[in-house]
């Protein structure tokens, strides 16, 4: 993957230890540019009172397959961009095929907050970003921030920026993409306590109350009850969930920082899959089923 940020030098600029993040901006020489290269699945951009360009590699280190839900391998790799509320100070654009796509402008204050924008790469395509900074007359504080995260084909259901709505976002999991999500995602058995709506990610937050959480990467499910532990996952508003009776097992990934809805069977019906794919010798992986 490659950013490209248009800019003139960065002479103040820190990564991360890890170099999944950059930090820079304030100095900047006429006509020079920044090389700049990371290489992890997700993390961080903050440029500081943008002015002119900045050049990103991203190179991260995901497996050379990619394995999607339905446990088929593909090169697809899904990226996603939040930029920080308080994203001031230039334009992000997708460059694909040499045409420019406008994902983040500019905000003025009264501007409501930028949502999370999400493209996808296929092998050998060659995708970029560009940011360019705006200028500005004044010397206010900007920042030009956003989170990145790289995944697998995966998560290309979870897209909050499907135009339009496809079926296929919304549509049950069968039984074989069932099985690879327990295997390979967080999971957890609970019931819809109730559904809220949040008009600026355009979702449905689901509040479950957890029996049992089976595998979580982040303490999203907390509580202080031994038997429950309560969280939030959340879909697309356009699948209409809403509350209901039973016991469901609720599989997902978290999307910068919060849980988003993969399969969601009745407990029983996931049981049921998992006796007859166990008895077949058809399971990918072991599971503590009740």
């Amino acid at each position: 993957w490659i950013l490209l940020l248009n800019v003139f030098d960065v002479c103040l600029s820190n990564y991360s230890e890890d170099q999944c993040s950059w930090r820079g901006g304030l100095s900047q020489q006429q006509g020079s540019v920044e090389q700049i290269s990371l290489h992890c699945s997700e993390g961080t951009l903050d440029w500081l009172y943008p002015k002119g360009a900045l050049r990103l590699t991203l190179s991260p280190r995901l497996p050379s397959m990619v394995v999607g839900p339905s446990g088929s391998s593909s090169g697809l790799i899904t990226a996603c961009v939040k930029p920080s509320e308080e994203f001031h100070g230039a334009q992000l654009y997708l460059e694909r095929d040499g045409v420019l796509e406008l994902l983040v402008g500019d905000r003025l204050e009264s501007s409501p907050p930028p949502r999370v924008r999400c493209f996808s790469r296929l092998p050998g395509e060659r995708v970029a970003l560009f940011l360019q900074a705006t200028p500005h007359q004044d010397i206010s504080r900007r920042i030009a921030s956003f989170r990145y995260e790289l995944r697998g084909d995966w998560t290309a259901r979870l897209s909050l920026d499907s135009h339009p709505i496809s079926s296929e976002a919304c549509r049950p999991c069968n039984n074989t993409e069932l099985l690879m999500a327990v295997c390979t995602s967080d999971f957890v058995r609970g019931n819809i306590k109730s559904v809220e709506e949040d008009e600026n990610l355009r979702a449905a937050v689901i509040k479950v109350s957890a029996t049992r959480v089976f595998r979580q990467k982040y303490a999203l499910f907390t509580g202080n009850s031994r038997l429950s532990s309560r969280g939030e996952i959340r879909t697309l508003l356009q699948c209409g969930v809403k509350p209901g009776p039973g016991s469901f097992l609720f599989t997902g990934r978290v999307h910068f920082g919060e849980a988003w809805l993969g399969c969601a069977p009745r407990y029983k019906d996931f049981q049921k899959a998992y006796t007859i794919a166990k008895a077949a010798q058809q399971i990918p992986c072991e599971l503590p089923v009740d």
